[in-house]
Formats: structure tokens, sequence, C-alpha cells
């Protein structure tokens, strides 16, 4: 089994200011692990808030904003949206696999895709996404409303899609999408809102590993982990990880400094922490603030920490696989609408791969089945 199909991540895209976000992940699986051989999660600033998989069957709520505010009509045309989307997953994959001479193994393939809305500035933005066991496939650029295919055996997409379907799916995002997290935004004001601040700890396993900055428990997912060294910024041996999402709904983050403790001892360094909610937290390293192993408070808890945010992918976040590169290597990839919002109905006659799109009557989505080949 390749590592690419297993290794499961999710980068939650951070937004600042008055940003607000409306993201949807599909990720498809073949059979051969424990895992949904589909799934989709819409997430809205970073929150999951509905969510399918090939198990249940069934679009479900993830918090009661959504669950309070639509009826089943929503619920059902969701459902049997995403029943589609399942089906035409297990075909796109089969079409991949035969693109990329895959026979059999273990292979995933995943769309992401959403939208911006600043409701300070008015600034926005969408984007969409494809990607194939772990690397991308192909993607549109909103700014000359054509596809990029990185790959070859993406060519055959980009020639069908590019014109017409770009020129819709630009559309979708630029305007429907839009509409829809204005929307959303509305029905969670109170809880998206919120301004929750971060936990930080001191973390080592041993005197000897690298210390780690851990900050935890904050909403929104907006952050900032930095060290310093006797007052100036330190941007070598340090090593900042993604932010991850919490069982409850708010996040963590963390940063390593990996200097050897003669180092430590010799110099003044401070892990500095900015959130929204309140002013930068300074804490200073000093033996006492460190938390490990041998001071009877199990640093292993980071790790379990790491698993659980891993685990709150596969469940609660749903597993869903993040396929393309980080943002900074991709243009800053953005987010995207409801669970369904990125699909749209109607055949392209051409068969299937990135057959992604049924028609929803819920709401304005257009779901279309893309088809690859």
């Amino acid at each position: 089994m390749k590592a690419a199909a297993l290794l499961f991540i999710i980068s939650v895209h951070l937004v600042s200011g008055g940003s607000h976000s409306l993201q949807y992940f599909y990720t498809g699986v073949t059979r051969g692990i424990n895992f949904p051989e589909f799934t989709d999660v819409g997430l809205v600033d970073g929150q999951p808030f509905v969510y399918y998989d090939s198990n249940t069957r069934q679009m479900i709520p993830k918090v009661d904003w959504i669950k309070n505010n639509e009826g089943p009509d929503y619920w059902n045309s969701e459902t049997q949206n995403l029943q589609r989307e399942e089906a035409n997953f297990k075909v796109e994959i089969g079409t991949l696999m035969q693109r990329f001479n895959h026979s059999s193994g273990i292979h995933t393939f995943q769309r992401m895709c959403g939208c911006e809305w600043d409701d300070e500035t008015g600034a926005t933005d969408g984007y969409e996404q494809f990607g194939y066991d772990g690397a991308d496939f192909i993607s549109l650029d909103l700014k000359s409303t054509s596809y990029v295919a990185p790959v070859k055996e993406a060519l055959i997409t980009k020639q069908k899609w590019d014109g017409a379907e770009a020129e819709r799916r630009k559309n979708y995002l630029t305007q429907t999408c839009l509409d829809w997290l204005k929307k959303y935004v509305q029905y969670g004001k109170i809880s998206l809102k919120r301004k929750v601040p971060p936990q930080v700890s001191l973390l080592q396993t041993d005197p000897s590993s690298p210390v780690v900055c851990h900050a935890t428990g904050f909403y929104t997912d907006k952050v900032m982990i930095s060290w310093q060294k006797d007052g100036q910024d330190l941007y070598e041996d340090v090593d900042v990880g993604e932010t991850l999402p919490n069982h409850d709904g708010t996040f963590q983050k963390r940063a390593e400094l990996k200097v050897p403790p003669d180092e430590r001892k010799k110099n003044k360094f401070t892990c500095v922490v900015e959130h929204k909610s309140g002013d930068p937290i300074h804490m200073i390293l000093t033996k006492e603030k460190i938390r490990t192993n041998s001071a009877g408070n199990n640093v292993l808890f980071i790790i379990a920490g790491l698993v659980v945010a891993a685990l709150v992918l596969i469940t609660v976040v749903v597993g869903v696989v993040m396929v393309v590169k980080r943002r900074s290597d991709y243009e800053k990839a953005r987010t995207s609408p409801t669970a369904s919002v990125c699909s749209d109905t109607g055949s392209d006659g051409s068969g299937h791969l990135l057959s992604l799109w049924s028609h929803r009557t819920t709401d304005p989505v257009l779901h279309r089945s893309q088809k690859i080949h």
C-alpha cells in the first residue's frame, strides 16, 4: 500500500480579520483499508458543520446552528446529491487508476473547493482543486479562468474543461458559493464570532529533546507561534506545525525549538503566541516551566494530542484527505461551500472522472458531474 494513499492530513486554512470561509472536502478511497470509500465534510471558518460518508449514506449536521436553521428538504436533497457523488467517485478512481497505469493497490481521489469573504473589506476569493494519491491532479485558476494540469495524465481533462466549464465554475465560486457562505455565517454568527484564548505550555520528552511550545483550546483558528532568542525573532532551528482541530471545535498548534541544551542555558528564549482573543502571550523558557516525563508530567499527551487530532481528521472532520500542497505552494488555497455545494448536475456526455456535480434543490449550488475523461 502506498504511503501517499494512506496519509490523511488536513490543513485548516487560516483567515484573518473579518474573513470567513466555506469549504468542502470530498475523498474517495479504494477498498482495502478500514475507512469509508467516500466521505464529504463541509466547514465554515474551519469548523465542520456537515458530514457524509458511504457507511451511513446520510448528510448529517455537526453543529446546532445548521441543524436548527435547515429543515428536512435541505437534508434530503443534500443526501441524494452526495449519494450520486459517492457513485461518481468510485468511477473516477477507476478512471484515474487507468490513466496512471495502476491495476491494484490503495488509491485516493480528492476534491476540495470553496470560497472566502471578508466582511470588513468585501474582498472575496474561491478555489477548486483535485488530487490523486496525495498529489495535485488539476486545479482551477480563477484569474485566467482556465484549469492548470501539473501532470500529463490531466491534460485531457484540462482540454475538456477549459472554456465554458471553467467559466461556469468560476461564476459558481465567485457568486453562489459566497451567497451560501454569508447565509451560514448569519446562522452561526454567535458561535463563529466567539474568541477563545489559547492555553500555552512548554513541553519536552527529555532534557536533550526539542522544547515544544504548545498552544491549544483557542478559537478562531488564526494563531501565530514564534520563538525569540534574546528578544529577536528566531527562524533557524524552529519548526512550526500545522493548526489542527480539537474534538470540541477549538484548535491547537505547536512550534519546536531545536537548539542544544547548552545554548538554551546561555541565551534567553521566549515563545510568543499571538491570537485575536487578546494580547500576545510571552512564555519565557526556564527549566521550571518545562513539563517533561521526568518531572512527573507525562509529556506524551502532546503526542496523544496529535493522534487525537489525526482521529479528529478521520472521525470528527471526517478523515478528509487534503491532497494539494500547502497554500504557499499553490497561491494559498482557500476554502469552500457546503457539503454538496461544490457539485452540480448535468452531464457533459463524456463519461466520468471528476464527474462530481449533482443537482441540488435546497440551494442554488451547481451540482453537475464534471467528468475527467
